[in-house]
This record gives structure tokens, C-alpha cells and sequence, in this order.
């Protein structure tokens, strides 16, 4: 086991495990944090009060309403083809267009309600090491809505991540198998006796439990042979081993011999000791650092093992060791995209934000929720910010902080360009567009009569102080605090109003230390 840090612990440890366990606090959030104790600050985030089913699925994503409306879309289809043999060739091809279009632009539309369902819950959860481990599952085993097509069976896989959060890492691997989403994103529904598809077999070892090195082309092509009959119903969402489709032949996996089918090579695959050292080393580069010496590893890799496999053990190891609150950690790591959004509004004490910013927001920033780019996942630390997204942050930390006041949108250059970032955020066009426009015009932005008080505003080192704990919980250095309490005197005058605290928290949100986490 990791040394154990000591008892005794700090605010500003407090808020690290707040920032890298979830998506930060607010300052009386991190004030109960910190009086709780170290240990019972960790017993309530892998043990949170909230239910897994605490937010409701969107009413079509709900099982028994996709299904009846999955079979009447195949009834349509039906008919519309029946009805087409009547018709030229052109109108019926105009009429199948027509059809797949409706089917399309529904789709689209319930894509963008599944970002912004996600997203509501990652503002307003009470479980944030939980939403937390289901992005990191969702980075894990990525797969896109691009591909995948129907949001339903994303939403589907999104909650099998959250059942299985902190649970049993080789259960989770054995529902993968069957899992709709998975089983369209890699072509497993595919995969038949006589033509196997390698896609599985081959990141069910490099990505998801062994990593590079531990396996051979050959364990890979024996494995995808096992990998054969698994059948998705579209219409139902139905997984079955479709025994006539699968090849029950002898294969050879790791030195093994058997008539395999994919649940005995997943058994295998846990047998193999790259098993327990491949995702307690993620684990760790998600939650502390990119680089993982030997010794942690062995240690979380003896929890995993001993365990059975299960997230809650090492991650309960990984957060009340020394290693994890040593100094050299905190601030080290590059927030993502979603952690930087989501950590501003918690922050700001904010619960929304205008209708599809987010989704916009996201683009801009290079993650979207339910569209990783890849099989392999995002690139993180560094392969988050560029002079682009480094731009984009410094905007939308400007319009979030200061509202509509900050891009004018008032039908000008700055809505055109608003009009513009929602089509290539993919959340339509047209209606879809301008309503989101119009609710960012609306847009108020914090309630800064609460978050910074008028008496606190008379003096500008205490109001920056109380900012400074709210942004980042430590003290960023005197060089940078004093140029805050400048810019706080400058702008004082005769009233220091709220458009003035909007842009001393711009400024301090505009900083290399506030995109570290």
C-alpha cells in the first residue's frame, strides 16, 4: 500500500482533492470539505448520497419508449418502401431521401439534448468522483455518437458507465462486449465464423486492459475468431451469441488452447499480469500525474489484484496517500475542456448556462461530450491547449464571467459569429441556431451581489483575496496577486460596480495558473 498521508490536512489540500476528484468547489463547499477530514472527505466520494438515477433520462432515451419507437421507425421504413414501388425511380429515391432526412435532423437534435443532459448533471451532481470516473470510462472505452449514430444507445452506455463507476473493472469489460454502442463504434455486430472482424479483439487488449507490448498478432487474430456471433438488435437493442454465426474451433490465446468465445477470452485476458498494472497506471495519470513510478504501480497493481479487479480500493489508496497532496502535484495538470467549464460555473456558483453555449463552448475548446475523436480517446495535459483553444478559453471565461456585455450580441459581427460556432458545434441551424443566440444574448452572467458583497468591494486586496480563494484556493504568488489588487484599484472609482468584478474575474480567469488544475 502507498505511504498514507498524514491526518492533519490543509484548505489548500482540500481543495486539490475537490479540483481533481470532481470539478472544484465553491468556497463553502470547500469549507465543509475541509472540516470533514481527509478520510471522511474520501468516504463521501466513493460513497455519495446521490443516486445513480437522481437525473432522469430524456424521455425518448428511456428503455421501454426506445424500443416501441425504434420498431415503428422500422414499420415506417417499411411502408415507406412498400409505397415506393409505385413510383419512379427518381420519386422514390426523393421519397428515401426524405425519409432519412427527418430520421437525421431527429437525431441531431436528441444528440445535442444528450450533451446538455450530461452536462446539467456535471454542473448540478452531488456525486462529482462519480461523473468524473464516467468521463474517464467514457475516454477509456471512447466511442462516438459520429459513428454510432443513435444518441439513445450512447445515453444506454453512459449509465452503464456510472453503474459500474467504482466497481468491478473486468465486469465492465464483459458488459463492453455487449455493449449496442461499442458493438456498432467497432464493428463487432459484424464480425461472423469465416470472416471475423479484428477490431474488438485488438483494442480490448491495447486500449481497454494489456496496453502495447502485451500480446502478439496472432493472440489477436485467435481472439477475434472467439470474438464471432455476437448479434445487436436494432430494434430492441437486444444483445445476443448467435451460436450458427460464432466459430467454435479450437483457438490458441496467450499459450491457451480452447473453443473460446468472448467472455472466456476476457477471463483470459485477467489472467494476464499486464491486467493489474495497465489501468491502476491510467488511473493515476488521470487523477495525479503523467509520469507513474515503478512503485506506485506495484503497489495499486497488489490493491487492483486483491481486490478482484474492483476502482473503488485503488483510487481510495491513490487519494489519501502522501504522493497524492505532495506540492510538486498540485497545479501540475492542464484542466480539460470539460473540467474547465464545469469548474468555472461550480466556482461562480452557477447551476446552467445559456441553451447549447456549452456544446459551442466544448467544440472551441476541443472536447465534445459523446464524440472522443478516436478509439484511443482524447490526447490530454499538453494536447489541450494550443494558440487556438488558449484563445477560446480567455473568450469564454470573458462571456461567462461578464455575460451578454461581453461579445455584443445585438445582431452584429459577434452574433454572426456566434451563428457560426453553433453550426460547426453541430447543433444546427436555422431555428436551433438562433434560439441558441438569442438565449446567450439574455445571458446575465454570476450574481456577483453574492459572490463578491458590497463592503467586501471598499477595500480591493480583500475583495481580490476572497477571489483568489474562490478561482484557486491557494495563493498564486505575489507578483501575480499584487497585479490583481492593481487592476482591482484602477478599476475601483468612485463605485466598484459588478461589470468591474466581472472583469477582475476575467482577468484572473485569463491566467496560465487558473487552466491548471
Amino acid at each position: 500500500m502507498l505511504p498514507k498521508a498524514k491526518k492533519d490536512w490543509t484548505i489548500e489540500e482540500a481543495a486539490h482533492l475537490a479540483r481533481r476528484a470532481g470539478f472544484g468547489a465553491s468556497p463553502a463547499e470547500l469549507a465543509e470539505i475541509h472540516a470533514m477530514g481527509r478520510e471522511a472527505a474520501v468516504d463521501r466520494l466513493l460513497e455519495p448520497d446521490e443516486s445513480a438515477e437522481a437525473f432522469p433520462l430524456p424521455a425518448w432515451a428511456e428503455p421501454a419508449t426506445a424500443r416501441a419507437e425504434q420498431q415503428e421507425r422500422f414499420e415506417q421504413l417499411r411502408e415507406m418502401r412498400r409505397a415506393s414501388r409505385d413510383l419512379s425511380p427518381e420519386a422514390a429515391e426523393r421519397k428515401r431521401r426524405q425519409f432519412a432526412r427527418q430520421r437525421r435532423r431527429q437525431d441531431q437534435q436528441r444528440t445535442i439534448e444528450s450533451g446538455n443532459w450530461w452536462f446539467d448533471r456535471l454542473l448540478r451532481t452531488r456525486a462529482p468522483l462519480r461523473e468524473k470516473m464516467v468521463i474517464f470510462w467514457h475516454d477509456h472505452f471512447a466511442t462516438s455518437v459520429q459513428k454510432v449514430r443513435l444518441p439513445v444507445l450512447m445515453l444506454w452506455q453512459n449509465e452503464r458507465f456510472r453503474e459500474h463507476a467504482f466497481g468491478d473493472f473486468r465486469a465492465l469489460t464483459h458488459a463492453m462486449l455487449r455493449d449496442p454502442a461499442m458493438m456498432v463504434y467497432l464493428d463487432t455486430q459484424t464480425s461472423k465464423k469465416g470472416k471475423p472482424n479484428e477490431n474488438f479483439a485488438r483494442e480490448v487488449m491495447e486500449l481497454f486492459t494489456l496496453g502495447e507490448g502485451n500480446y502478439g498478432e496472432e493472440d489477436v487474430r485467435e481472439a477475434a475468431r472467439a470474438f464471432t456471433g455476437y448479434a445487436l438488435n436494432r430494434r430492441t437493442g437486444r444483445v445476443d451469441h448467435n451460436r450458427r454465426q460464432w466459430d467454435p474451433g479450437p483457438k490458441t490465446i496467450f499459450g491457451r488452447s480452447g473453443d473460446f468465445d468472448g467472455d472466456g477470452v476476457i477471463d483470459l485476458l485477467f489472467e494476464q499480469p499486464a491486467a493489474a498494472e495497465y489501468l491502476p497506471t491510467k488511473l493515476w495519470q488521470y487523477f495525479v500525474a503523467d509520469e507513474v513510478a515503478p512503485v506506485v504501480v506495484r503497489h495499486l497493481s497488489e490493491t487492483f489484484r486483491r481486490s478482484g479487479f474492483r476502482i473503488e480500493p485503488v483510487l481510495r489508496e491513490m487519494f489519501l496517500s502522501n504522493l497524492f497532496y505532495d506540492p510538486t502535484i498540485r497545479r501540475n495538470q492542464i484542466k480539460s475542456p470539460v473540467q474547465f467549464l464545469v469548474q468555472m460555473c461550480r466556482e461562480l456558483e452557477l447551476d446552467s448556462l445559456p441553451r447549447g453555449y456549452a456544446l459551442v463552448a466544448q467544440q472551441q475548446l476541443g472536447q465534445v461530450l459523446f464524440r472522443p475523436p478516436n478509439v484511443a480517446g482524447w490526447d490530454w495535459g499538453k494536447g489541450w491547449i494550443n494558440t487556438n483553444t488558449l484563445l477560446s478559453r480567455y473568450n469564454i471565461a470573458g462571456f461567462v464571467t461578464k455575460g451578454a456585455e461581453g461579445p455584443s450580441m445585438d445582431g452584429g459581427e459577434d452574433e454572426a459569429m456566434m451563428m457560426e460556432m453553433v453550426r460547426s458545434a453541430g447543433a444546427g441551424g436555422g431555428m436551433a441556431a438562433r434560439g441558441m443566440v438569442r438565449s446567450a444574448r439574455d445571458w446575465v452572467g454570476p450574481d456577483y451581489e453574492a459572490l463578491a458583497p458590497r463592503p467586501l468591494r471598499e477595500d480591493p486586496a480583500r475583495l481580490v483575496d476572497a477571489l483568489i480563494a474562490r478561482l484557486f484556493q491557494e495563493d498564486p504568488g505575489r507578483k501575480q496577486r499584487e497585479a490583481f489588487v492593481d487592476f482591482a484599484t484602477e478599476q475601483k472609482g468612485a463605485v466598484f460596480t459588478n461589470h468591474e468584478v466581472a472583469e477582475l474575474c476575467h482577468l484572473m480567469m485569463s491566467t496560465p495558473h487558473y487552466q491548471l488544475a
